[in-house]
């Protein structure tokens, strides 16, 4: 006969009670109490009935992460990759499941609403590129729990986490002064780009700050891709001064930024200074090494994973927070 919880309960020195609520992901379990315990399952070679257990519960023990994907979305953007594998650390050691679907944000709030009713997750974390106000108006309607990871572009009642972009382009200001320089220009992303303009915003601050102008012939905004990046920065090189550094919004950006500089013959850092943001693909790659302000994009779905397993057992926790605060690594090529 296959071990019962009770023969658990003896093992670990608890009580059946403390037991269930291992099992079940209880917070109130302390994580040594909880240690034990799952070693007297894996010594007794317990497996309790989850499908069961669950059922009777109501409960799926499922996350959804929901996003737009497709082929070589990987490659584009790989910080959603680490975002899932933080967050999927999370959910496991509360034996919650998640799942990855790819939804249009055309489609998601329909799918969201499908999932919720027949109960296919307990909880939802959704991306920010498929929200919507109908989203926002099904999630807060019918108090569907939820984390949106990015700061929505719209007033809503989202809970949502991110990152603080624009304290990252401060800091990246910041240090381009430190390194002496008087003229700064920045490459980014399409104006609809949230990530790109905030980051902006933080380089505009500390340049207004410190009396230093960015002219508008300094702005590019294009694609972000290695072409585009390269594309911009020979524009900047166009005019008849040159900034003494470039703020890049991303690693792809920055790809094409420093190609277009070794083309054009220009020493990276001695006539150009460059500095990107985030320290993947592409930054520790390039010759010479970049300048990052990075931001911890695992912890990022770390606190994804603990907000939205609290959202499920506390239906009234609201959180609009930036959280992971952007670190400098100063490379070469500053």
């Amino acid at each position: 006969m296959g071990a019962t919880i009770k023969d658990v309960a003896k093992l670990a020195g608890t009580s059946t009670a403390t037991v269930s609520k291992v099992m079940n992901g209880s917070y109130s379990i302390s994580q040594e109490t909880a240690d034990k315990v799952r070693k007297a399952m894996e010594e007794l070679d317990y497996h309790p009935n989850l499908r069961a257990k669950n059922f009777a519960k109501q409960s799926a023990r499922t996350i959804i992460f929901v996003a737009e994907l497709g082929k070589g979305t990987g490659f584009a953007n790989p910080q959603m990759f680490e975002i899932l594998c933080g967050l999927e650390e999370v959910l496991a050691q509360k034996d919650y499941t998640l799942v990855v679907r790819n939804i249009a944000a055309g489609d998601c709030a329909e799918f969201i609403r499908n999932a919720a009713d027949t109960k296919q997750a307990d909880g939802f974390v959704i991306h920010a590129s498929v929200i919507s106000q109908a989203l926002d108006e099904l999630l807060f309607t019918h108090e569907i729990p939820h984390i949106v990871i990015g700061n929505p572009n719209f007033n809503s009642h989202f809970c949502w986490l991110d990152i603080d972009n624009r304290l990252a382009g401060e800091l990246a200001a910041k240090h381009l002064l430190e390194r002496g320089c008087q003229s700064v220009a920045f490459i980014g992303g399409k104006p609809e780009d949230q990530i790109s303009a905030r980051r902006l915003d933080g380089v505009l601050t500390v340049l207004k700050e410190h009396d230093v102008l960015l002219p508008r012939e300094y702005v590019k905004k294009g694609e972000s891709v290695c072409d585009s990046g390269y594309r911009m920065t020979m524009q900047i090189l166009e005019n008849r001064r040159r900034p003494d550094a470039l703020v890049c919004a991303d690693n792809y950006i920055a790809y094409g930024c420093v190609n277009a500089l070794h083309d054009r013959g220009i020493l990276i850092p001695e006539e150009m200074k460059v500095i990107t943001f985030d320290d993947f693909p592409f930054s520790q790659i390039l010759k010479p090494m970049l300048s990052v302000v990075n931001i911890d994009v695992y912890d990022m779905g770390v606190q994804a994973g603990k907000y939205i397993l609290q959202k499920i057992k506390r239906p009234n926790l609201y959180v609009q927070s930036h959280i992971t605060f952007p670190t400098l690594i100063i490379r070469e090529s500053t």
